[in-house]
This record gives C-alpha cells, sequence and structure tokens, in this order.
C-alpha cells in the first residue's frame, strides 16, 4: 500500500513538473531603461584577488580553552533565585532532559552529597546558578565527579517554572528537592 502511494506521489510530482515547464513561456522584461554597466562600481570592491600582490595576512583568531570561555561566565548571579525548600510538584514536559539548580552554598553542597547517586543514574545536568568564582565553581565539581555542572543563570527557567528556591531537581515528571 505504502509503495503504490509513493509510485503515485513521484508520477505526480513529475507531471507536475513538466506541466510547469511546458506552460511557461519566455521571460516577459517589464522594463529596461539601459543606460551605463555598472561594472565600474563593482570594480572598486575588487573581488577577484590581484595576482600581483600577495594577499595580506590574516591574524589567526585567538582560541582559548574551555576553562578560559567558563571563567570569563563568572560570576553567576540568579537574581530570582536562592537557596530555600522547594515544594513538590508534577510537571508535565515529555522529553526534557533531568536537570538540577544548585548554588555555591552550604544547602547546595549537602543537598549534592546526597543526591549524587541519583542524579548520576538520571544523567542530570547541573546548572550553578549562584557561583562567584572558578575555585567556588571547582570546588562544587569535587564534591559530585562525574555529573555535568556548568554556570547559568537560572532567572528564566526560574520564571518559566515559577521557582524561587534551589537546590532542585526538574525532570519530565516533576520538580522536587
Amino acid at each position: 500500500m505504502n509503495h503504490t502511494v509513493l509510485i503515485a506521489a513521484i508520477g505526480l510530482l513529475s507531471t507536475t513538473t513538466i506541466f510547469a515547464q511546458t506552460v511557461s513561456g519566455p521571460l516577459i522584461v517589464v522594463e529596461d531603461r539601459g543606460g551605463d554597466s555598472a561594472l565600474p562600481y563593482y570594480q572598486s570592491l575588487n573581488p577577484q584577488p590581484d595576482q600581483a600582490t600577495p594577499p595580506a595576512p590574516m591574524p589567526a583568531p585567538r582560541v582559548g580553552n574551555a576553562a578560559d570561555a567558563e571563567a570569563a561566565m563568572l560570576p553567576v548571579r540568579s537574581t530570582q533565585l536562592s537557596p530555600g525548600e522547594v515544594q513538590r510538584r508534577v510537571n508535565r514536559a515529555p522529553g526534557l532532559t533531568a536537570l538540577f539548580l544548585i548554588g555555591d552554598d552550604e544547602r547546595s553542597r549537602a543537598w549534592l552529597r546526597q543526591r549524587q547517586t541519583a542524579l548520576r543514574e538520571l544523567q542530570a545536568v547541573g546548572l550553578v546558578v549562584n557561583v562567584e568564582s572558578m575555585a567556588a565553581l571547582t570546588a562544587l565539581r569535587s564534591l559530585a565527579p562525574g555529573l555535568s555542572l556548568s554556570p547559568a543563570s537560572g532567572d528564566d527557567l526560574a520564571q518559566r517554572l515559577g521557582l524561587r528556591h534551589y537546590p532542585v531537581l526538574i525532570t519530565s515528571t516533576g520538580v522536587e528537592q
């Protein structure tokens, strides 16, 4: 059945293409004022490299490593989020990758130590929403090896999900602490 539909669709497409090519006539020029060639205007742009002069050396782009890029993002401050208690609630977001929000505070550190095994099993991605320095971020990472922790503002996410506090785990089925 599917093969018949596919063959019919290909036949219809080719027939439509042939019909469109035979019906359309020569192009009709609406207006041609003639005039001078625009080539002199484009020659000043020199689109073709001149063979007599070598091209100017291009400076190599400055490539930093990932740690430099991450350090440039710091400090991260999420003004709409603070450490506190989060009420468990149902979330309906099929396909959402598990993620968690923490900060550089004692409550988040204790939560991370306690939940790290479950977070690894969920393959949850961590966002550190309040952290001042690379040293603080590194210290958080050392508490939960194998978990991905990235500095990022959580304000947009907090607004969309109605969150005020962290640490919090967000999955496709719920929001919990």
